[in-house]
This record gives C-alpha cells, structure tokens and sequence, in this order.
C-alpha cells in the first residue's frame, strides 16, 4: 500500500475475511474512523464487491475509493508466497483476523477443511506478521472452542479448530513476542449476509411476507430445535467497536470475551421477529434437550476500557429483517 508523507500519521489496519459479514462491517467502521483498511479476500469476485459497496448509513458500508481508504485485496491466506508479498506492501499497523470457516454442519462434512481455515491460515498470517513485531493482532476465536487436555472430547469439528487456532494464535505471540489478543464473540446478528440463526429466522420471515396472498399451509414452518435453548446475542457492529478497542488497548495474550452478559431463549428471539412480520409465520417447535441453565459470560475487560453494547437486542432484530426486505443478500 503506497502511502504519502502527510498519510503515514492514519493507521494502517489489515482485515482478513473482509467480504465477510463481520469483515464487510469492520471496513466500515475503520474506514469511517479515517483509517487505510487493507481488505482481504480470497476470491476476485468478493473484491469486486467491496469496490462496488456504497452508502453511508447505519446499516451500509462507505463507497470504497480514496475518501473510504479501503484497498481490496485478493489473497488465500493458505497461499504463503502471495501472503508474504501483500502483507509486505502494507505493512500493517494493526491485523483484525477474522478469515475461517464457522458452520458445525459443514465441519462434520470437511474437518480437515476447517483445520486449514481455521488452524494453518492463522499460522501462515502470524508466521509472516513477524517481520512487523509493532503491529497488534486481534484472532477472532469462538465461545465453542473445547479444552485442550485429555481426555479429548470435543462436541465436533469446528469446535476443535478453533481451539487449536487459538492455542497456537496465543503460543505463537508468547514465543515470538507478537502483540497477539484473542477475541471470543458471542452470537453475532445485525444487518448483513449472516447465516446464523435470527438471519435465517429474519430471511424466513420475509419470504413468507412476499408469499402472503398465498394460503399459509403452503409454507413449510421455520423449525427452531428448543424454545428454551439459551443464547447471548450481541449486535455485529457493537462486536466491531470492540475489536477496535482491544486492537488499540487490549493486552498482549489475553482472552476477551465480546458479549453482552445477558442470555436470551430462542423462544423470545422467535416472538419477537414474528411480532415484527406482517403475515403469519409458522413455527415448529423441537424438543431437542438442551440444558436452560447456559453459562453467562461478562465483558468486564472491555467495559473497563470503555466499551459497552450500545444497540438493543429489539433493534438488531429489526434492521436484520429490514436489510432482507431491502434485498440486500450478499452485501451491507
């Protein structure tokens, strides 16, 4: 990334996964704050959709130009020779990673898949990041990782890549003295191309609106496994503002949880949505067994750093139904 004299005072923040729906909302939010964000892709397509985003509202990202100060780049992290050259040209102040594979579905279907996204292209980006020992890291880790000591029972595939990622994120910072923190988000929503739960829930119920003049019988109900199943869901862009404090105040080998403390049942997440829609959603309840009684993680770190949740639960769930009525699959 070339950079004149008078631009070398605005930080350089590097985003792997940027055509994600974390990474598209981090461009955003750097870029917004006058920062040069270089974004990562793997595929030519995804940065041709980073160059085409415009808008700068709330639930957008900023056109990418010079006023933005995003440069899309096209990189697989596995690629170790094309990953040492871009990372050379920008020489990053500031690394957010947010790269890998987050479907335990598919990780039962391709585990070594998940171990090179999650595990080897987190090596291979620490391993080059060495020749820039000032710049600070944050690896987005998981809240589904499992301890590593025998016995070895990790609930499945995903889950151990990212235990294994974050071991070796943290070992490679100690050994190497890297500015390396590790960030555990928990459920993500908000407006984006999300395929979690309420963004599947959100999508479902804008179906079902466009097919309204149709007898409701007609639409398969949205199955949710356990009304009592517990979660803590925090807004995407909330956990975006916390990635940028931990970049710029968190502690070298440290773990952050990114969340909110409150743990919320499926079965309100649903009545709330529903309540949003304006037709009928059918729902099917499961009886799946699944423990009510969900640990609850605080983020105290964060919040003696300043950071807090700022965009309410009713809220999230609103601009997420908004953003698929306003067709915008696939981008911000």
């Amino acid at each position: 990334m070339d950079r004149s004299t008078a631009e070398q005072h605005r930080p350089v923040i590097m985003i792997t996964g940027a055509a994600g729906y974390t990474g598209m909302h981090a461009c955003r939010y750097f870029a917004k704050l006058g920062w040069e964000v270089a974004a990562l892709t793997r595929t030519a397509a995804s940065a041709s959709e980073l160059t085409s985003l415009a808008g700068d509202d709330e639930n957008s990202s900023p056109a990418v130009g010079d006023h933005c100060c995003i440069t899309p780049y096209v990189c697989d992290l596995l690629d170790k020779k094309r990953l040492g050259e871009v990372i050379r040209q920008i020489a990053p102040d500031y690394v957010l990673h947010l790269s890998g594979k987050n479907s335990v579905p598919e990780s039962w279907q391709s585990p070594l898949l998940y171990m090179e996204s999650n595990v080897l292209s987190t090596l291979y980006l620490l391993d080059v990041l060495r020749s820039f020992p000032k710049a600070r890291i944050v690896v987005a880790g998981s809240r589904l990782k499992t301890a590593l000591q025998a016995p070895y029972h990790p609930t499945h595939p995903y889950s151990l890549s990212k235990s294994i990622q974050e071991a070796v994120a943290l070992s490679w910072g100690a050994l190497f003295d890297q500015s390396i923190m590790l960030a555990e988000p928990c459920n993500l929503i908000g407006p984006g191309p999300s395929t979690g739960f309420c963004a599947l829930l959100a999508g479902y119920v804008v179906r079902t609106e466009r097919m309204k003049e149709q007898p409701v019988t007609n639409t398969a109900p949205f199955r949710v496994s356990s009304r009592h199943a517990q979660r803590d869901f925090l807004d995407v862009r909330d956990a975006v503002r916390a990635y940028g404090v931990l970049l710029e105040q968190g502690v070298p080998g440290r773990i952050y949880p990114v969340c909110t403390g409150s743990i919320v049942e499926l079965g309100h997440i649903v009545e709330r949505m529903v309540a949003l829609a304006n037709t009928s959603i059918p729902i099917q309840w499961g009886n799946a067994a699944e423990s009510a009684a969900t640990e609850a993680y605080h983020a105290e770190e964060l919040e003696e750093m300043g950071w807090k949740p700022t965009i309410q639960l009713g809220q999230s769930l609103k601009d997420m139904i908004q953003y698929r009525r306003a067709g915008k699959e696939g981008t911000l």
